[in-house]
């Protein structure tokens, strides 16, 4: 039987529109705390709306995956996701408080958690299992591409509208358009056969043991591992004494910026090294950088070269850590489950976003810094530590 090849139509198509839509919503995640700070929102407020949108969206995820394992297409609902966040990105710039932010974010996290299991259920149809590390890497990889593009586009946007928000929100509908169009007209749906109907109790029992304790892993880590626009937060706030409040934000979004090219390029590498080496010492590896990370914002001065590697690390880890996730995932379940198994995955990650996410806000403003990214520390130590020493148990 004939291989297929890994970089095919749906590949591709589906990491454009990966491209595309983090292009949209990057964006608005940038100037984010900055249109934030105008409204006079505290740190918890952001830590609040992401983690609520996290938690929303990873209970959707669960749901979708269930759900589309039955369909014979699983296309349209990945189009339909696509355009709910496109639409509710943009309506940011309808906001007059926290709650309406919080609203429109939650709705936008909605639509991305019903096309996430969708979108890599078809990703991993298409590709042989061999194949995976090099898949899903590529994806990350696009996808980053447009967390690249996206921070820039905010930086010239800024300018452009002279902090006009309303208008500099409005344009993060043309990207996220696009990306649904790539969905329904460039992606190409394998033929399959619905799995035949069963509780979702069942469903979940289904799921092989070594899947399980590999969700332990990732439940453990993902308590810890906070939304990195609280980083861009930080680096406002310690460097606006140095540059000024105006170009400490200017900073922040170009800090972001390189986040993500570091993101992008650990990701692709990630997939192949995932693929032609052991998947789970890979995974324990980027669990331990995130740990290092905190450990930059806890010791190291906090000036503009700090900041650099803290932001590189931030972004090298997060490549390693979805590349392998996923790759392991898809690997760990036969692919008539594999809806199920990425929406119960996004779910505990969606989960563990949710409460790192706030606890780590409240902690940054109830107890201060080195209590909010230590505990967020040592949970990533923990996660690696766990994965470690269950390999041989998941192999």
């Amino acid at each position: 039987m004939k291989s297929k090849a890994w970089l095919n139509r749906t590949t591709l198509g589906i990491g454009l529109a990966s491209l595309f839509s983090d292009w949209s919503h990057e964006i608005a995640t940038t100037v984010l705390p900055a249109f934030l700070a105008t409204l006079g929102v505290a740190a918890v407020w952001l830590g609040a709306i992401e983690g609520l949108a996290d938690g929303l969206s990873s209970f959707a995820k669960m749901g979708s995956g269930y759900y589309t394992d039955r369909l014979r297409r699983r296309k349209p609902v990945a189009v339909a996701g696509y355009v709910v966040t496109a639409l509710a990105t943009a309506a940011f710039g309808l906001a007059t408080s926290a709650w309406h932010v919080l609203l429109a974010r939650s709705t936008a996290w909605l639509g991305r958690g019903v096309r996430t299991p969708v979108r890599k259920a078809l990703l991993a149809a298409s590709v042989d299992r061999s194949a995976y590390g090099r898949a899903f890497g590529f994806e990350r990889m696009m996808d980053t591409v447009g967390a690249i593009v996206g921070p820039a586009t905010a930086v010239v946007l800024l300018q452009l509208f002279h902090h006009h928000y309303p208008s500099l929100f409005a344009m993060t509908l043309i990207p996220g358009l696009i990306a649904a169009g790539l969905i329904a007209f460039a992606v190409k749906e394998e033929e399959r056969l619905p799995v035949a109907h069963i509780s979702f109790g069942e469903k979940l029992r289904a799921l092989p043991g070594g899947y399980r304790r590999f969700l332990v892993a990732v439940g453990l880590f993902g308590a810890g591992d906070f939304a990195h626009t609280l980083l861009i937060l930080l680096a406002t706030q310690r460097l606006a004494p140095i540059y000024g409040v105006g170009k400490a934000a200017t900073w922040a979004a170009a800090l972001y910026m390189f986040h993500n090219i570091c993101y992008a390029a650990s990701a692709f590498g990630a997939g192949w090294l995932a693929d032609h080496s052991d998947k789970r010492r890979l995974l324990a590896g980027g669990y331990a950088l995130s740990a290092v990370m905190c450990a930059g914002i806890l010791f190291l001065p906090p000036n503009l070269g700090t900041f650099a590697a803290i932001f590189a690390v931030g972004g090298m880890y997060l490549g390693i850590e979805e590349a392998c996730e996923d790759s392991l995932c898809a690997e760990l379940v036969g692919e008539e489950h594999h809806g199920m198994a990425f929406g119960v995955l996004a779910t505990v990650n969606g989960v563990g976003d949710m409460l790192s996410s706030f606890l780590v806000g409240l902690l940054w403003t109830t107890l201060g810094i080195p209590a909010a990214f230590g505990y967020s520390a040592v949970l990533s130590l923990a996660g690696a530590l766990l994965v470690l020493r269950s390999r041989k148990q998941l192999a």
